[in-house]
């Protein structure tokens, strides 16, 4: 039986100006299996929200090339209608910031009860009592009384799980996670992570999560996908990932991460700010911030390299250059 649900090959999203085009994703390829959870790791101004809302044909950009096939549907293909179909049914997406995506003017039992309305065919009082088992679900006290409260009533971290039971109404295939912990305290971080690995362990929801921390990936993740500047430059299951990285930015990521046994003053940091997408013309986007950089680095976009089963890269450290610039994999990557 085939485990594949989300597939996307050479994802290209561009965003038009006056001035310019700005590729936020630029030939992005990864797969997401059924019950599995993704990590998409980079700084800010990676692309890993554009690849998420690619995903949802929620960006304002255009993707002007590659595919996305979820369930055996070609996304890119289906009609406006089509797609608010499968959006918060099959798809489901929590959004970084839940008090700006939460609707002020509804009550928290009107928001979770209307994705019930709509994909489920459910009546008002069965929405009501789908808001108030779903509030139960995620852990919220006291629902029959706060399923009428309005979203500015509610903690961060409650509202967040408002946005949790909102998403997971309909037990929907593949949840979308963006920065779901950010602005959140640490116990209410470890809490939310909690709630979210319970759902899809009895659900069987793969969880695609976009975060900047890795101390979240490491929690919660089966493999890793490492974004920059809007490729992918590094794949592989979360062990490989933190126990030998390849590429000179993860391994940067890496290093950059407190730990109880430092007893460094200032912690390491990558040199450098990630450059913008329209400004780079050619070769690999971290040349200008590698310690390891070379001549052909500044020219040409490295290939991906399989380092070992399942654990890619795109690195010219891990090839061999010929003479007439052709680049094979090298059997010796004694440079890692």
């Amino acid at each position: 039986m085939d485990k594949r649900l989300l597939d996307i090959e050479n994802l290209k999203t561009y965003f038009y100006t006056d001035e310019d085009v700005i590729p936020a994703v630029d030939g992005v390829s990864f797969s997401v299996n059924k019950g599995e959870t993704i990590g998409v790791v980079g700084e800010s101004g990676s692309g890993k929200s554009v690849t998420a809302l690619s995903i949802m044909q929620l960006t304002p950009g255009k993707a002007v090339e590659g595919n996305i096939t979820f369930d055996n549907k070609d996304m890119l293909s289906l009609s406006e209608k089509k797609m608010r179909k499968i959006r918060g049914k099959d798809i489901a997406m929590i959004f970084q910031e839940p008090l700006t995506s939460l609707n002020p003017l509804f009550t928290i039992g009107e928001q979770i009860s209307e994705v019930a309305r709509i994909h489920l065919g459910y009546n008002k009082k069965q929405g009501r009592k789908k808001a108030i088992e779903m509030m139960n679900k995620v852990g919220i006290p006291e629902a029959e009384r706060i399923v009428d409260n309005h979203p500015h009533q509610l903690s961060g971290g409650m509202r967040q799980r408002i946005m949790i039971a909102i998403a997971m109404t309909c037990d929907p295939k593949l949840l979308i996670a963006d920065e779901p912990t950010t602005a959140l305290d640490v116990t209410i971080q470890a809490q939310i992570l909690d709630l979210m690995k319970s759902l899809k362990q009895n659900n069987d929801t793969a969880v695609l999560m976009i975060t900047h921390d890795l101390g979240v990936v490491a929690e919660v993740c089966d493999r890793v996908v490492v974004m920059y500047a809007g490729k992918v430059v590094e794949q592989a299951d979360v062990f490989s990932l933190f126990e030998n990285p390849k590429h000179p930015y993860t391994k940067g990521l890496i290093e950059s991460m407190p730990t109880l046994e430092s007893k460094e003053t200032r912690l390491p940091s990558i040199r450098g700010n990630i450059p913008s997408p329209e400004t780079i013309k050619k070769g690999c986007p971290f040349a200008s911030r590698c310690d390891f950089v070379m001549d052909i680095c500044k020219e040409k976009m490295p290939p991906e390299i399989e380092i070992k089963e399942n654990h890619f890269t795109k690195c010219y450290l891990y090839t061999s250059i010929d003479k007439e610039g052709d680049t094979n994999v090298s059997k010796n990557i004694s440079r890692n």
